[in-house]
């Protein structure tokens, strides 16, 4: 079940993801729906925080392996392979998201349940619908990010 299409995020974009979300080192990140691993492989480098990313397809999920693996970030680094649904995100200190608003509606409950307070949600170009954003960054072209922090989004 795929709830988003693949299109990879620019670099600059991820960068300024996490820029905005004041990432820091030893913080943890879910990437849910990552891709070929790119915001999971720059977080590590540039933060050093620990990041996972959760993706269903399997080509996706090999070609990050493989980065993860050239770069020898596997300390870092874990790919895991499957449904962001299933997987308990809940130690995360920063979620990125770039799906889509009505994946990000379904995935809203789930957020809300795991997530603790102070928790940074980021979404690339789609809104979480119901919630209010800290920040709304535009300066990109073409590009929103929204940020929000569990507790404050209501």
């Amino acid at each position: 079940m795929s709830i988003a299409p693949f299109v990879q995020t620019p670099v600059e974009v991820a960068r300024k993801m996490l820029d905005l979300s004041q990432l820091k080192p030893d913080e943890v990140l879910y990437d849910l729906g990552c891709g070929d691993g790119r915001l999971v492989i720059l977080a590590a480098k540039d933060t050093g925080a620990y990041a996972t990313g959760i993706e269903l397809r399997d080509d996706l999920v090999d070609r990050a392996k493989t980065e993860i693996k050239r770069l020898n970030l596997e300390g870092k680094v874990r790919i895991i392979h499957g449904n962001f649904f299933d997987v308990s995100i809940s130690d995360a200190n920063v979620v990125t998201l770039y799906l889509t608003s009505s994946a990000n509606e379904r995935l809203r409950p789930k957020l809300e349940a795991e997530l603790k307070l102070g928790t940074r949600v980021v979404s690339h170009d789609f809104k979480v619908p119901g919630w209010k954003p800290s920040t709304v960054y535009d300066e990109l072209l073409g590009h929103t990010i929204y940020v929000y922090r569990i507790g404050d989004h209501l």
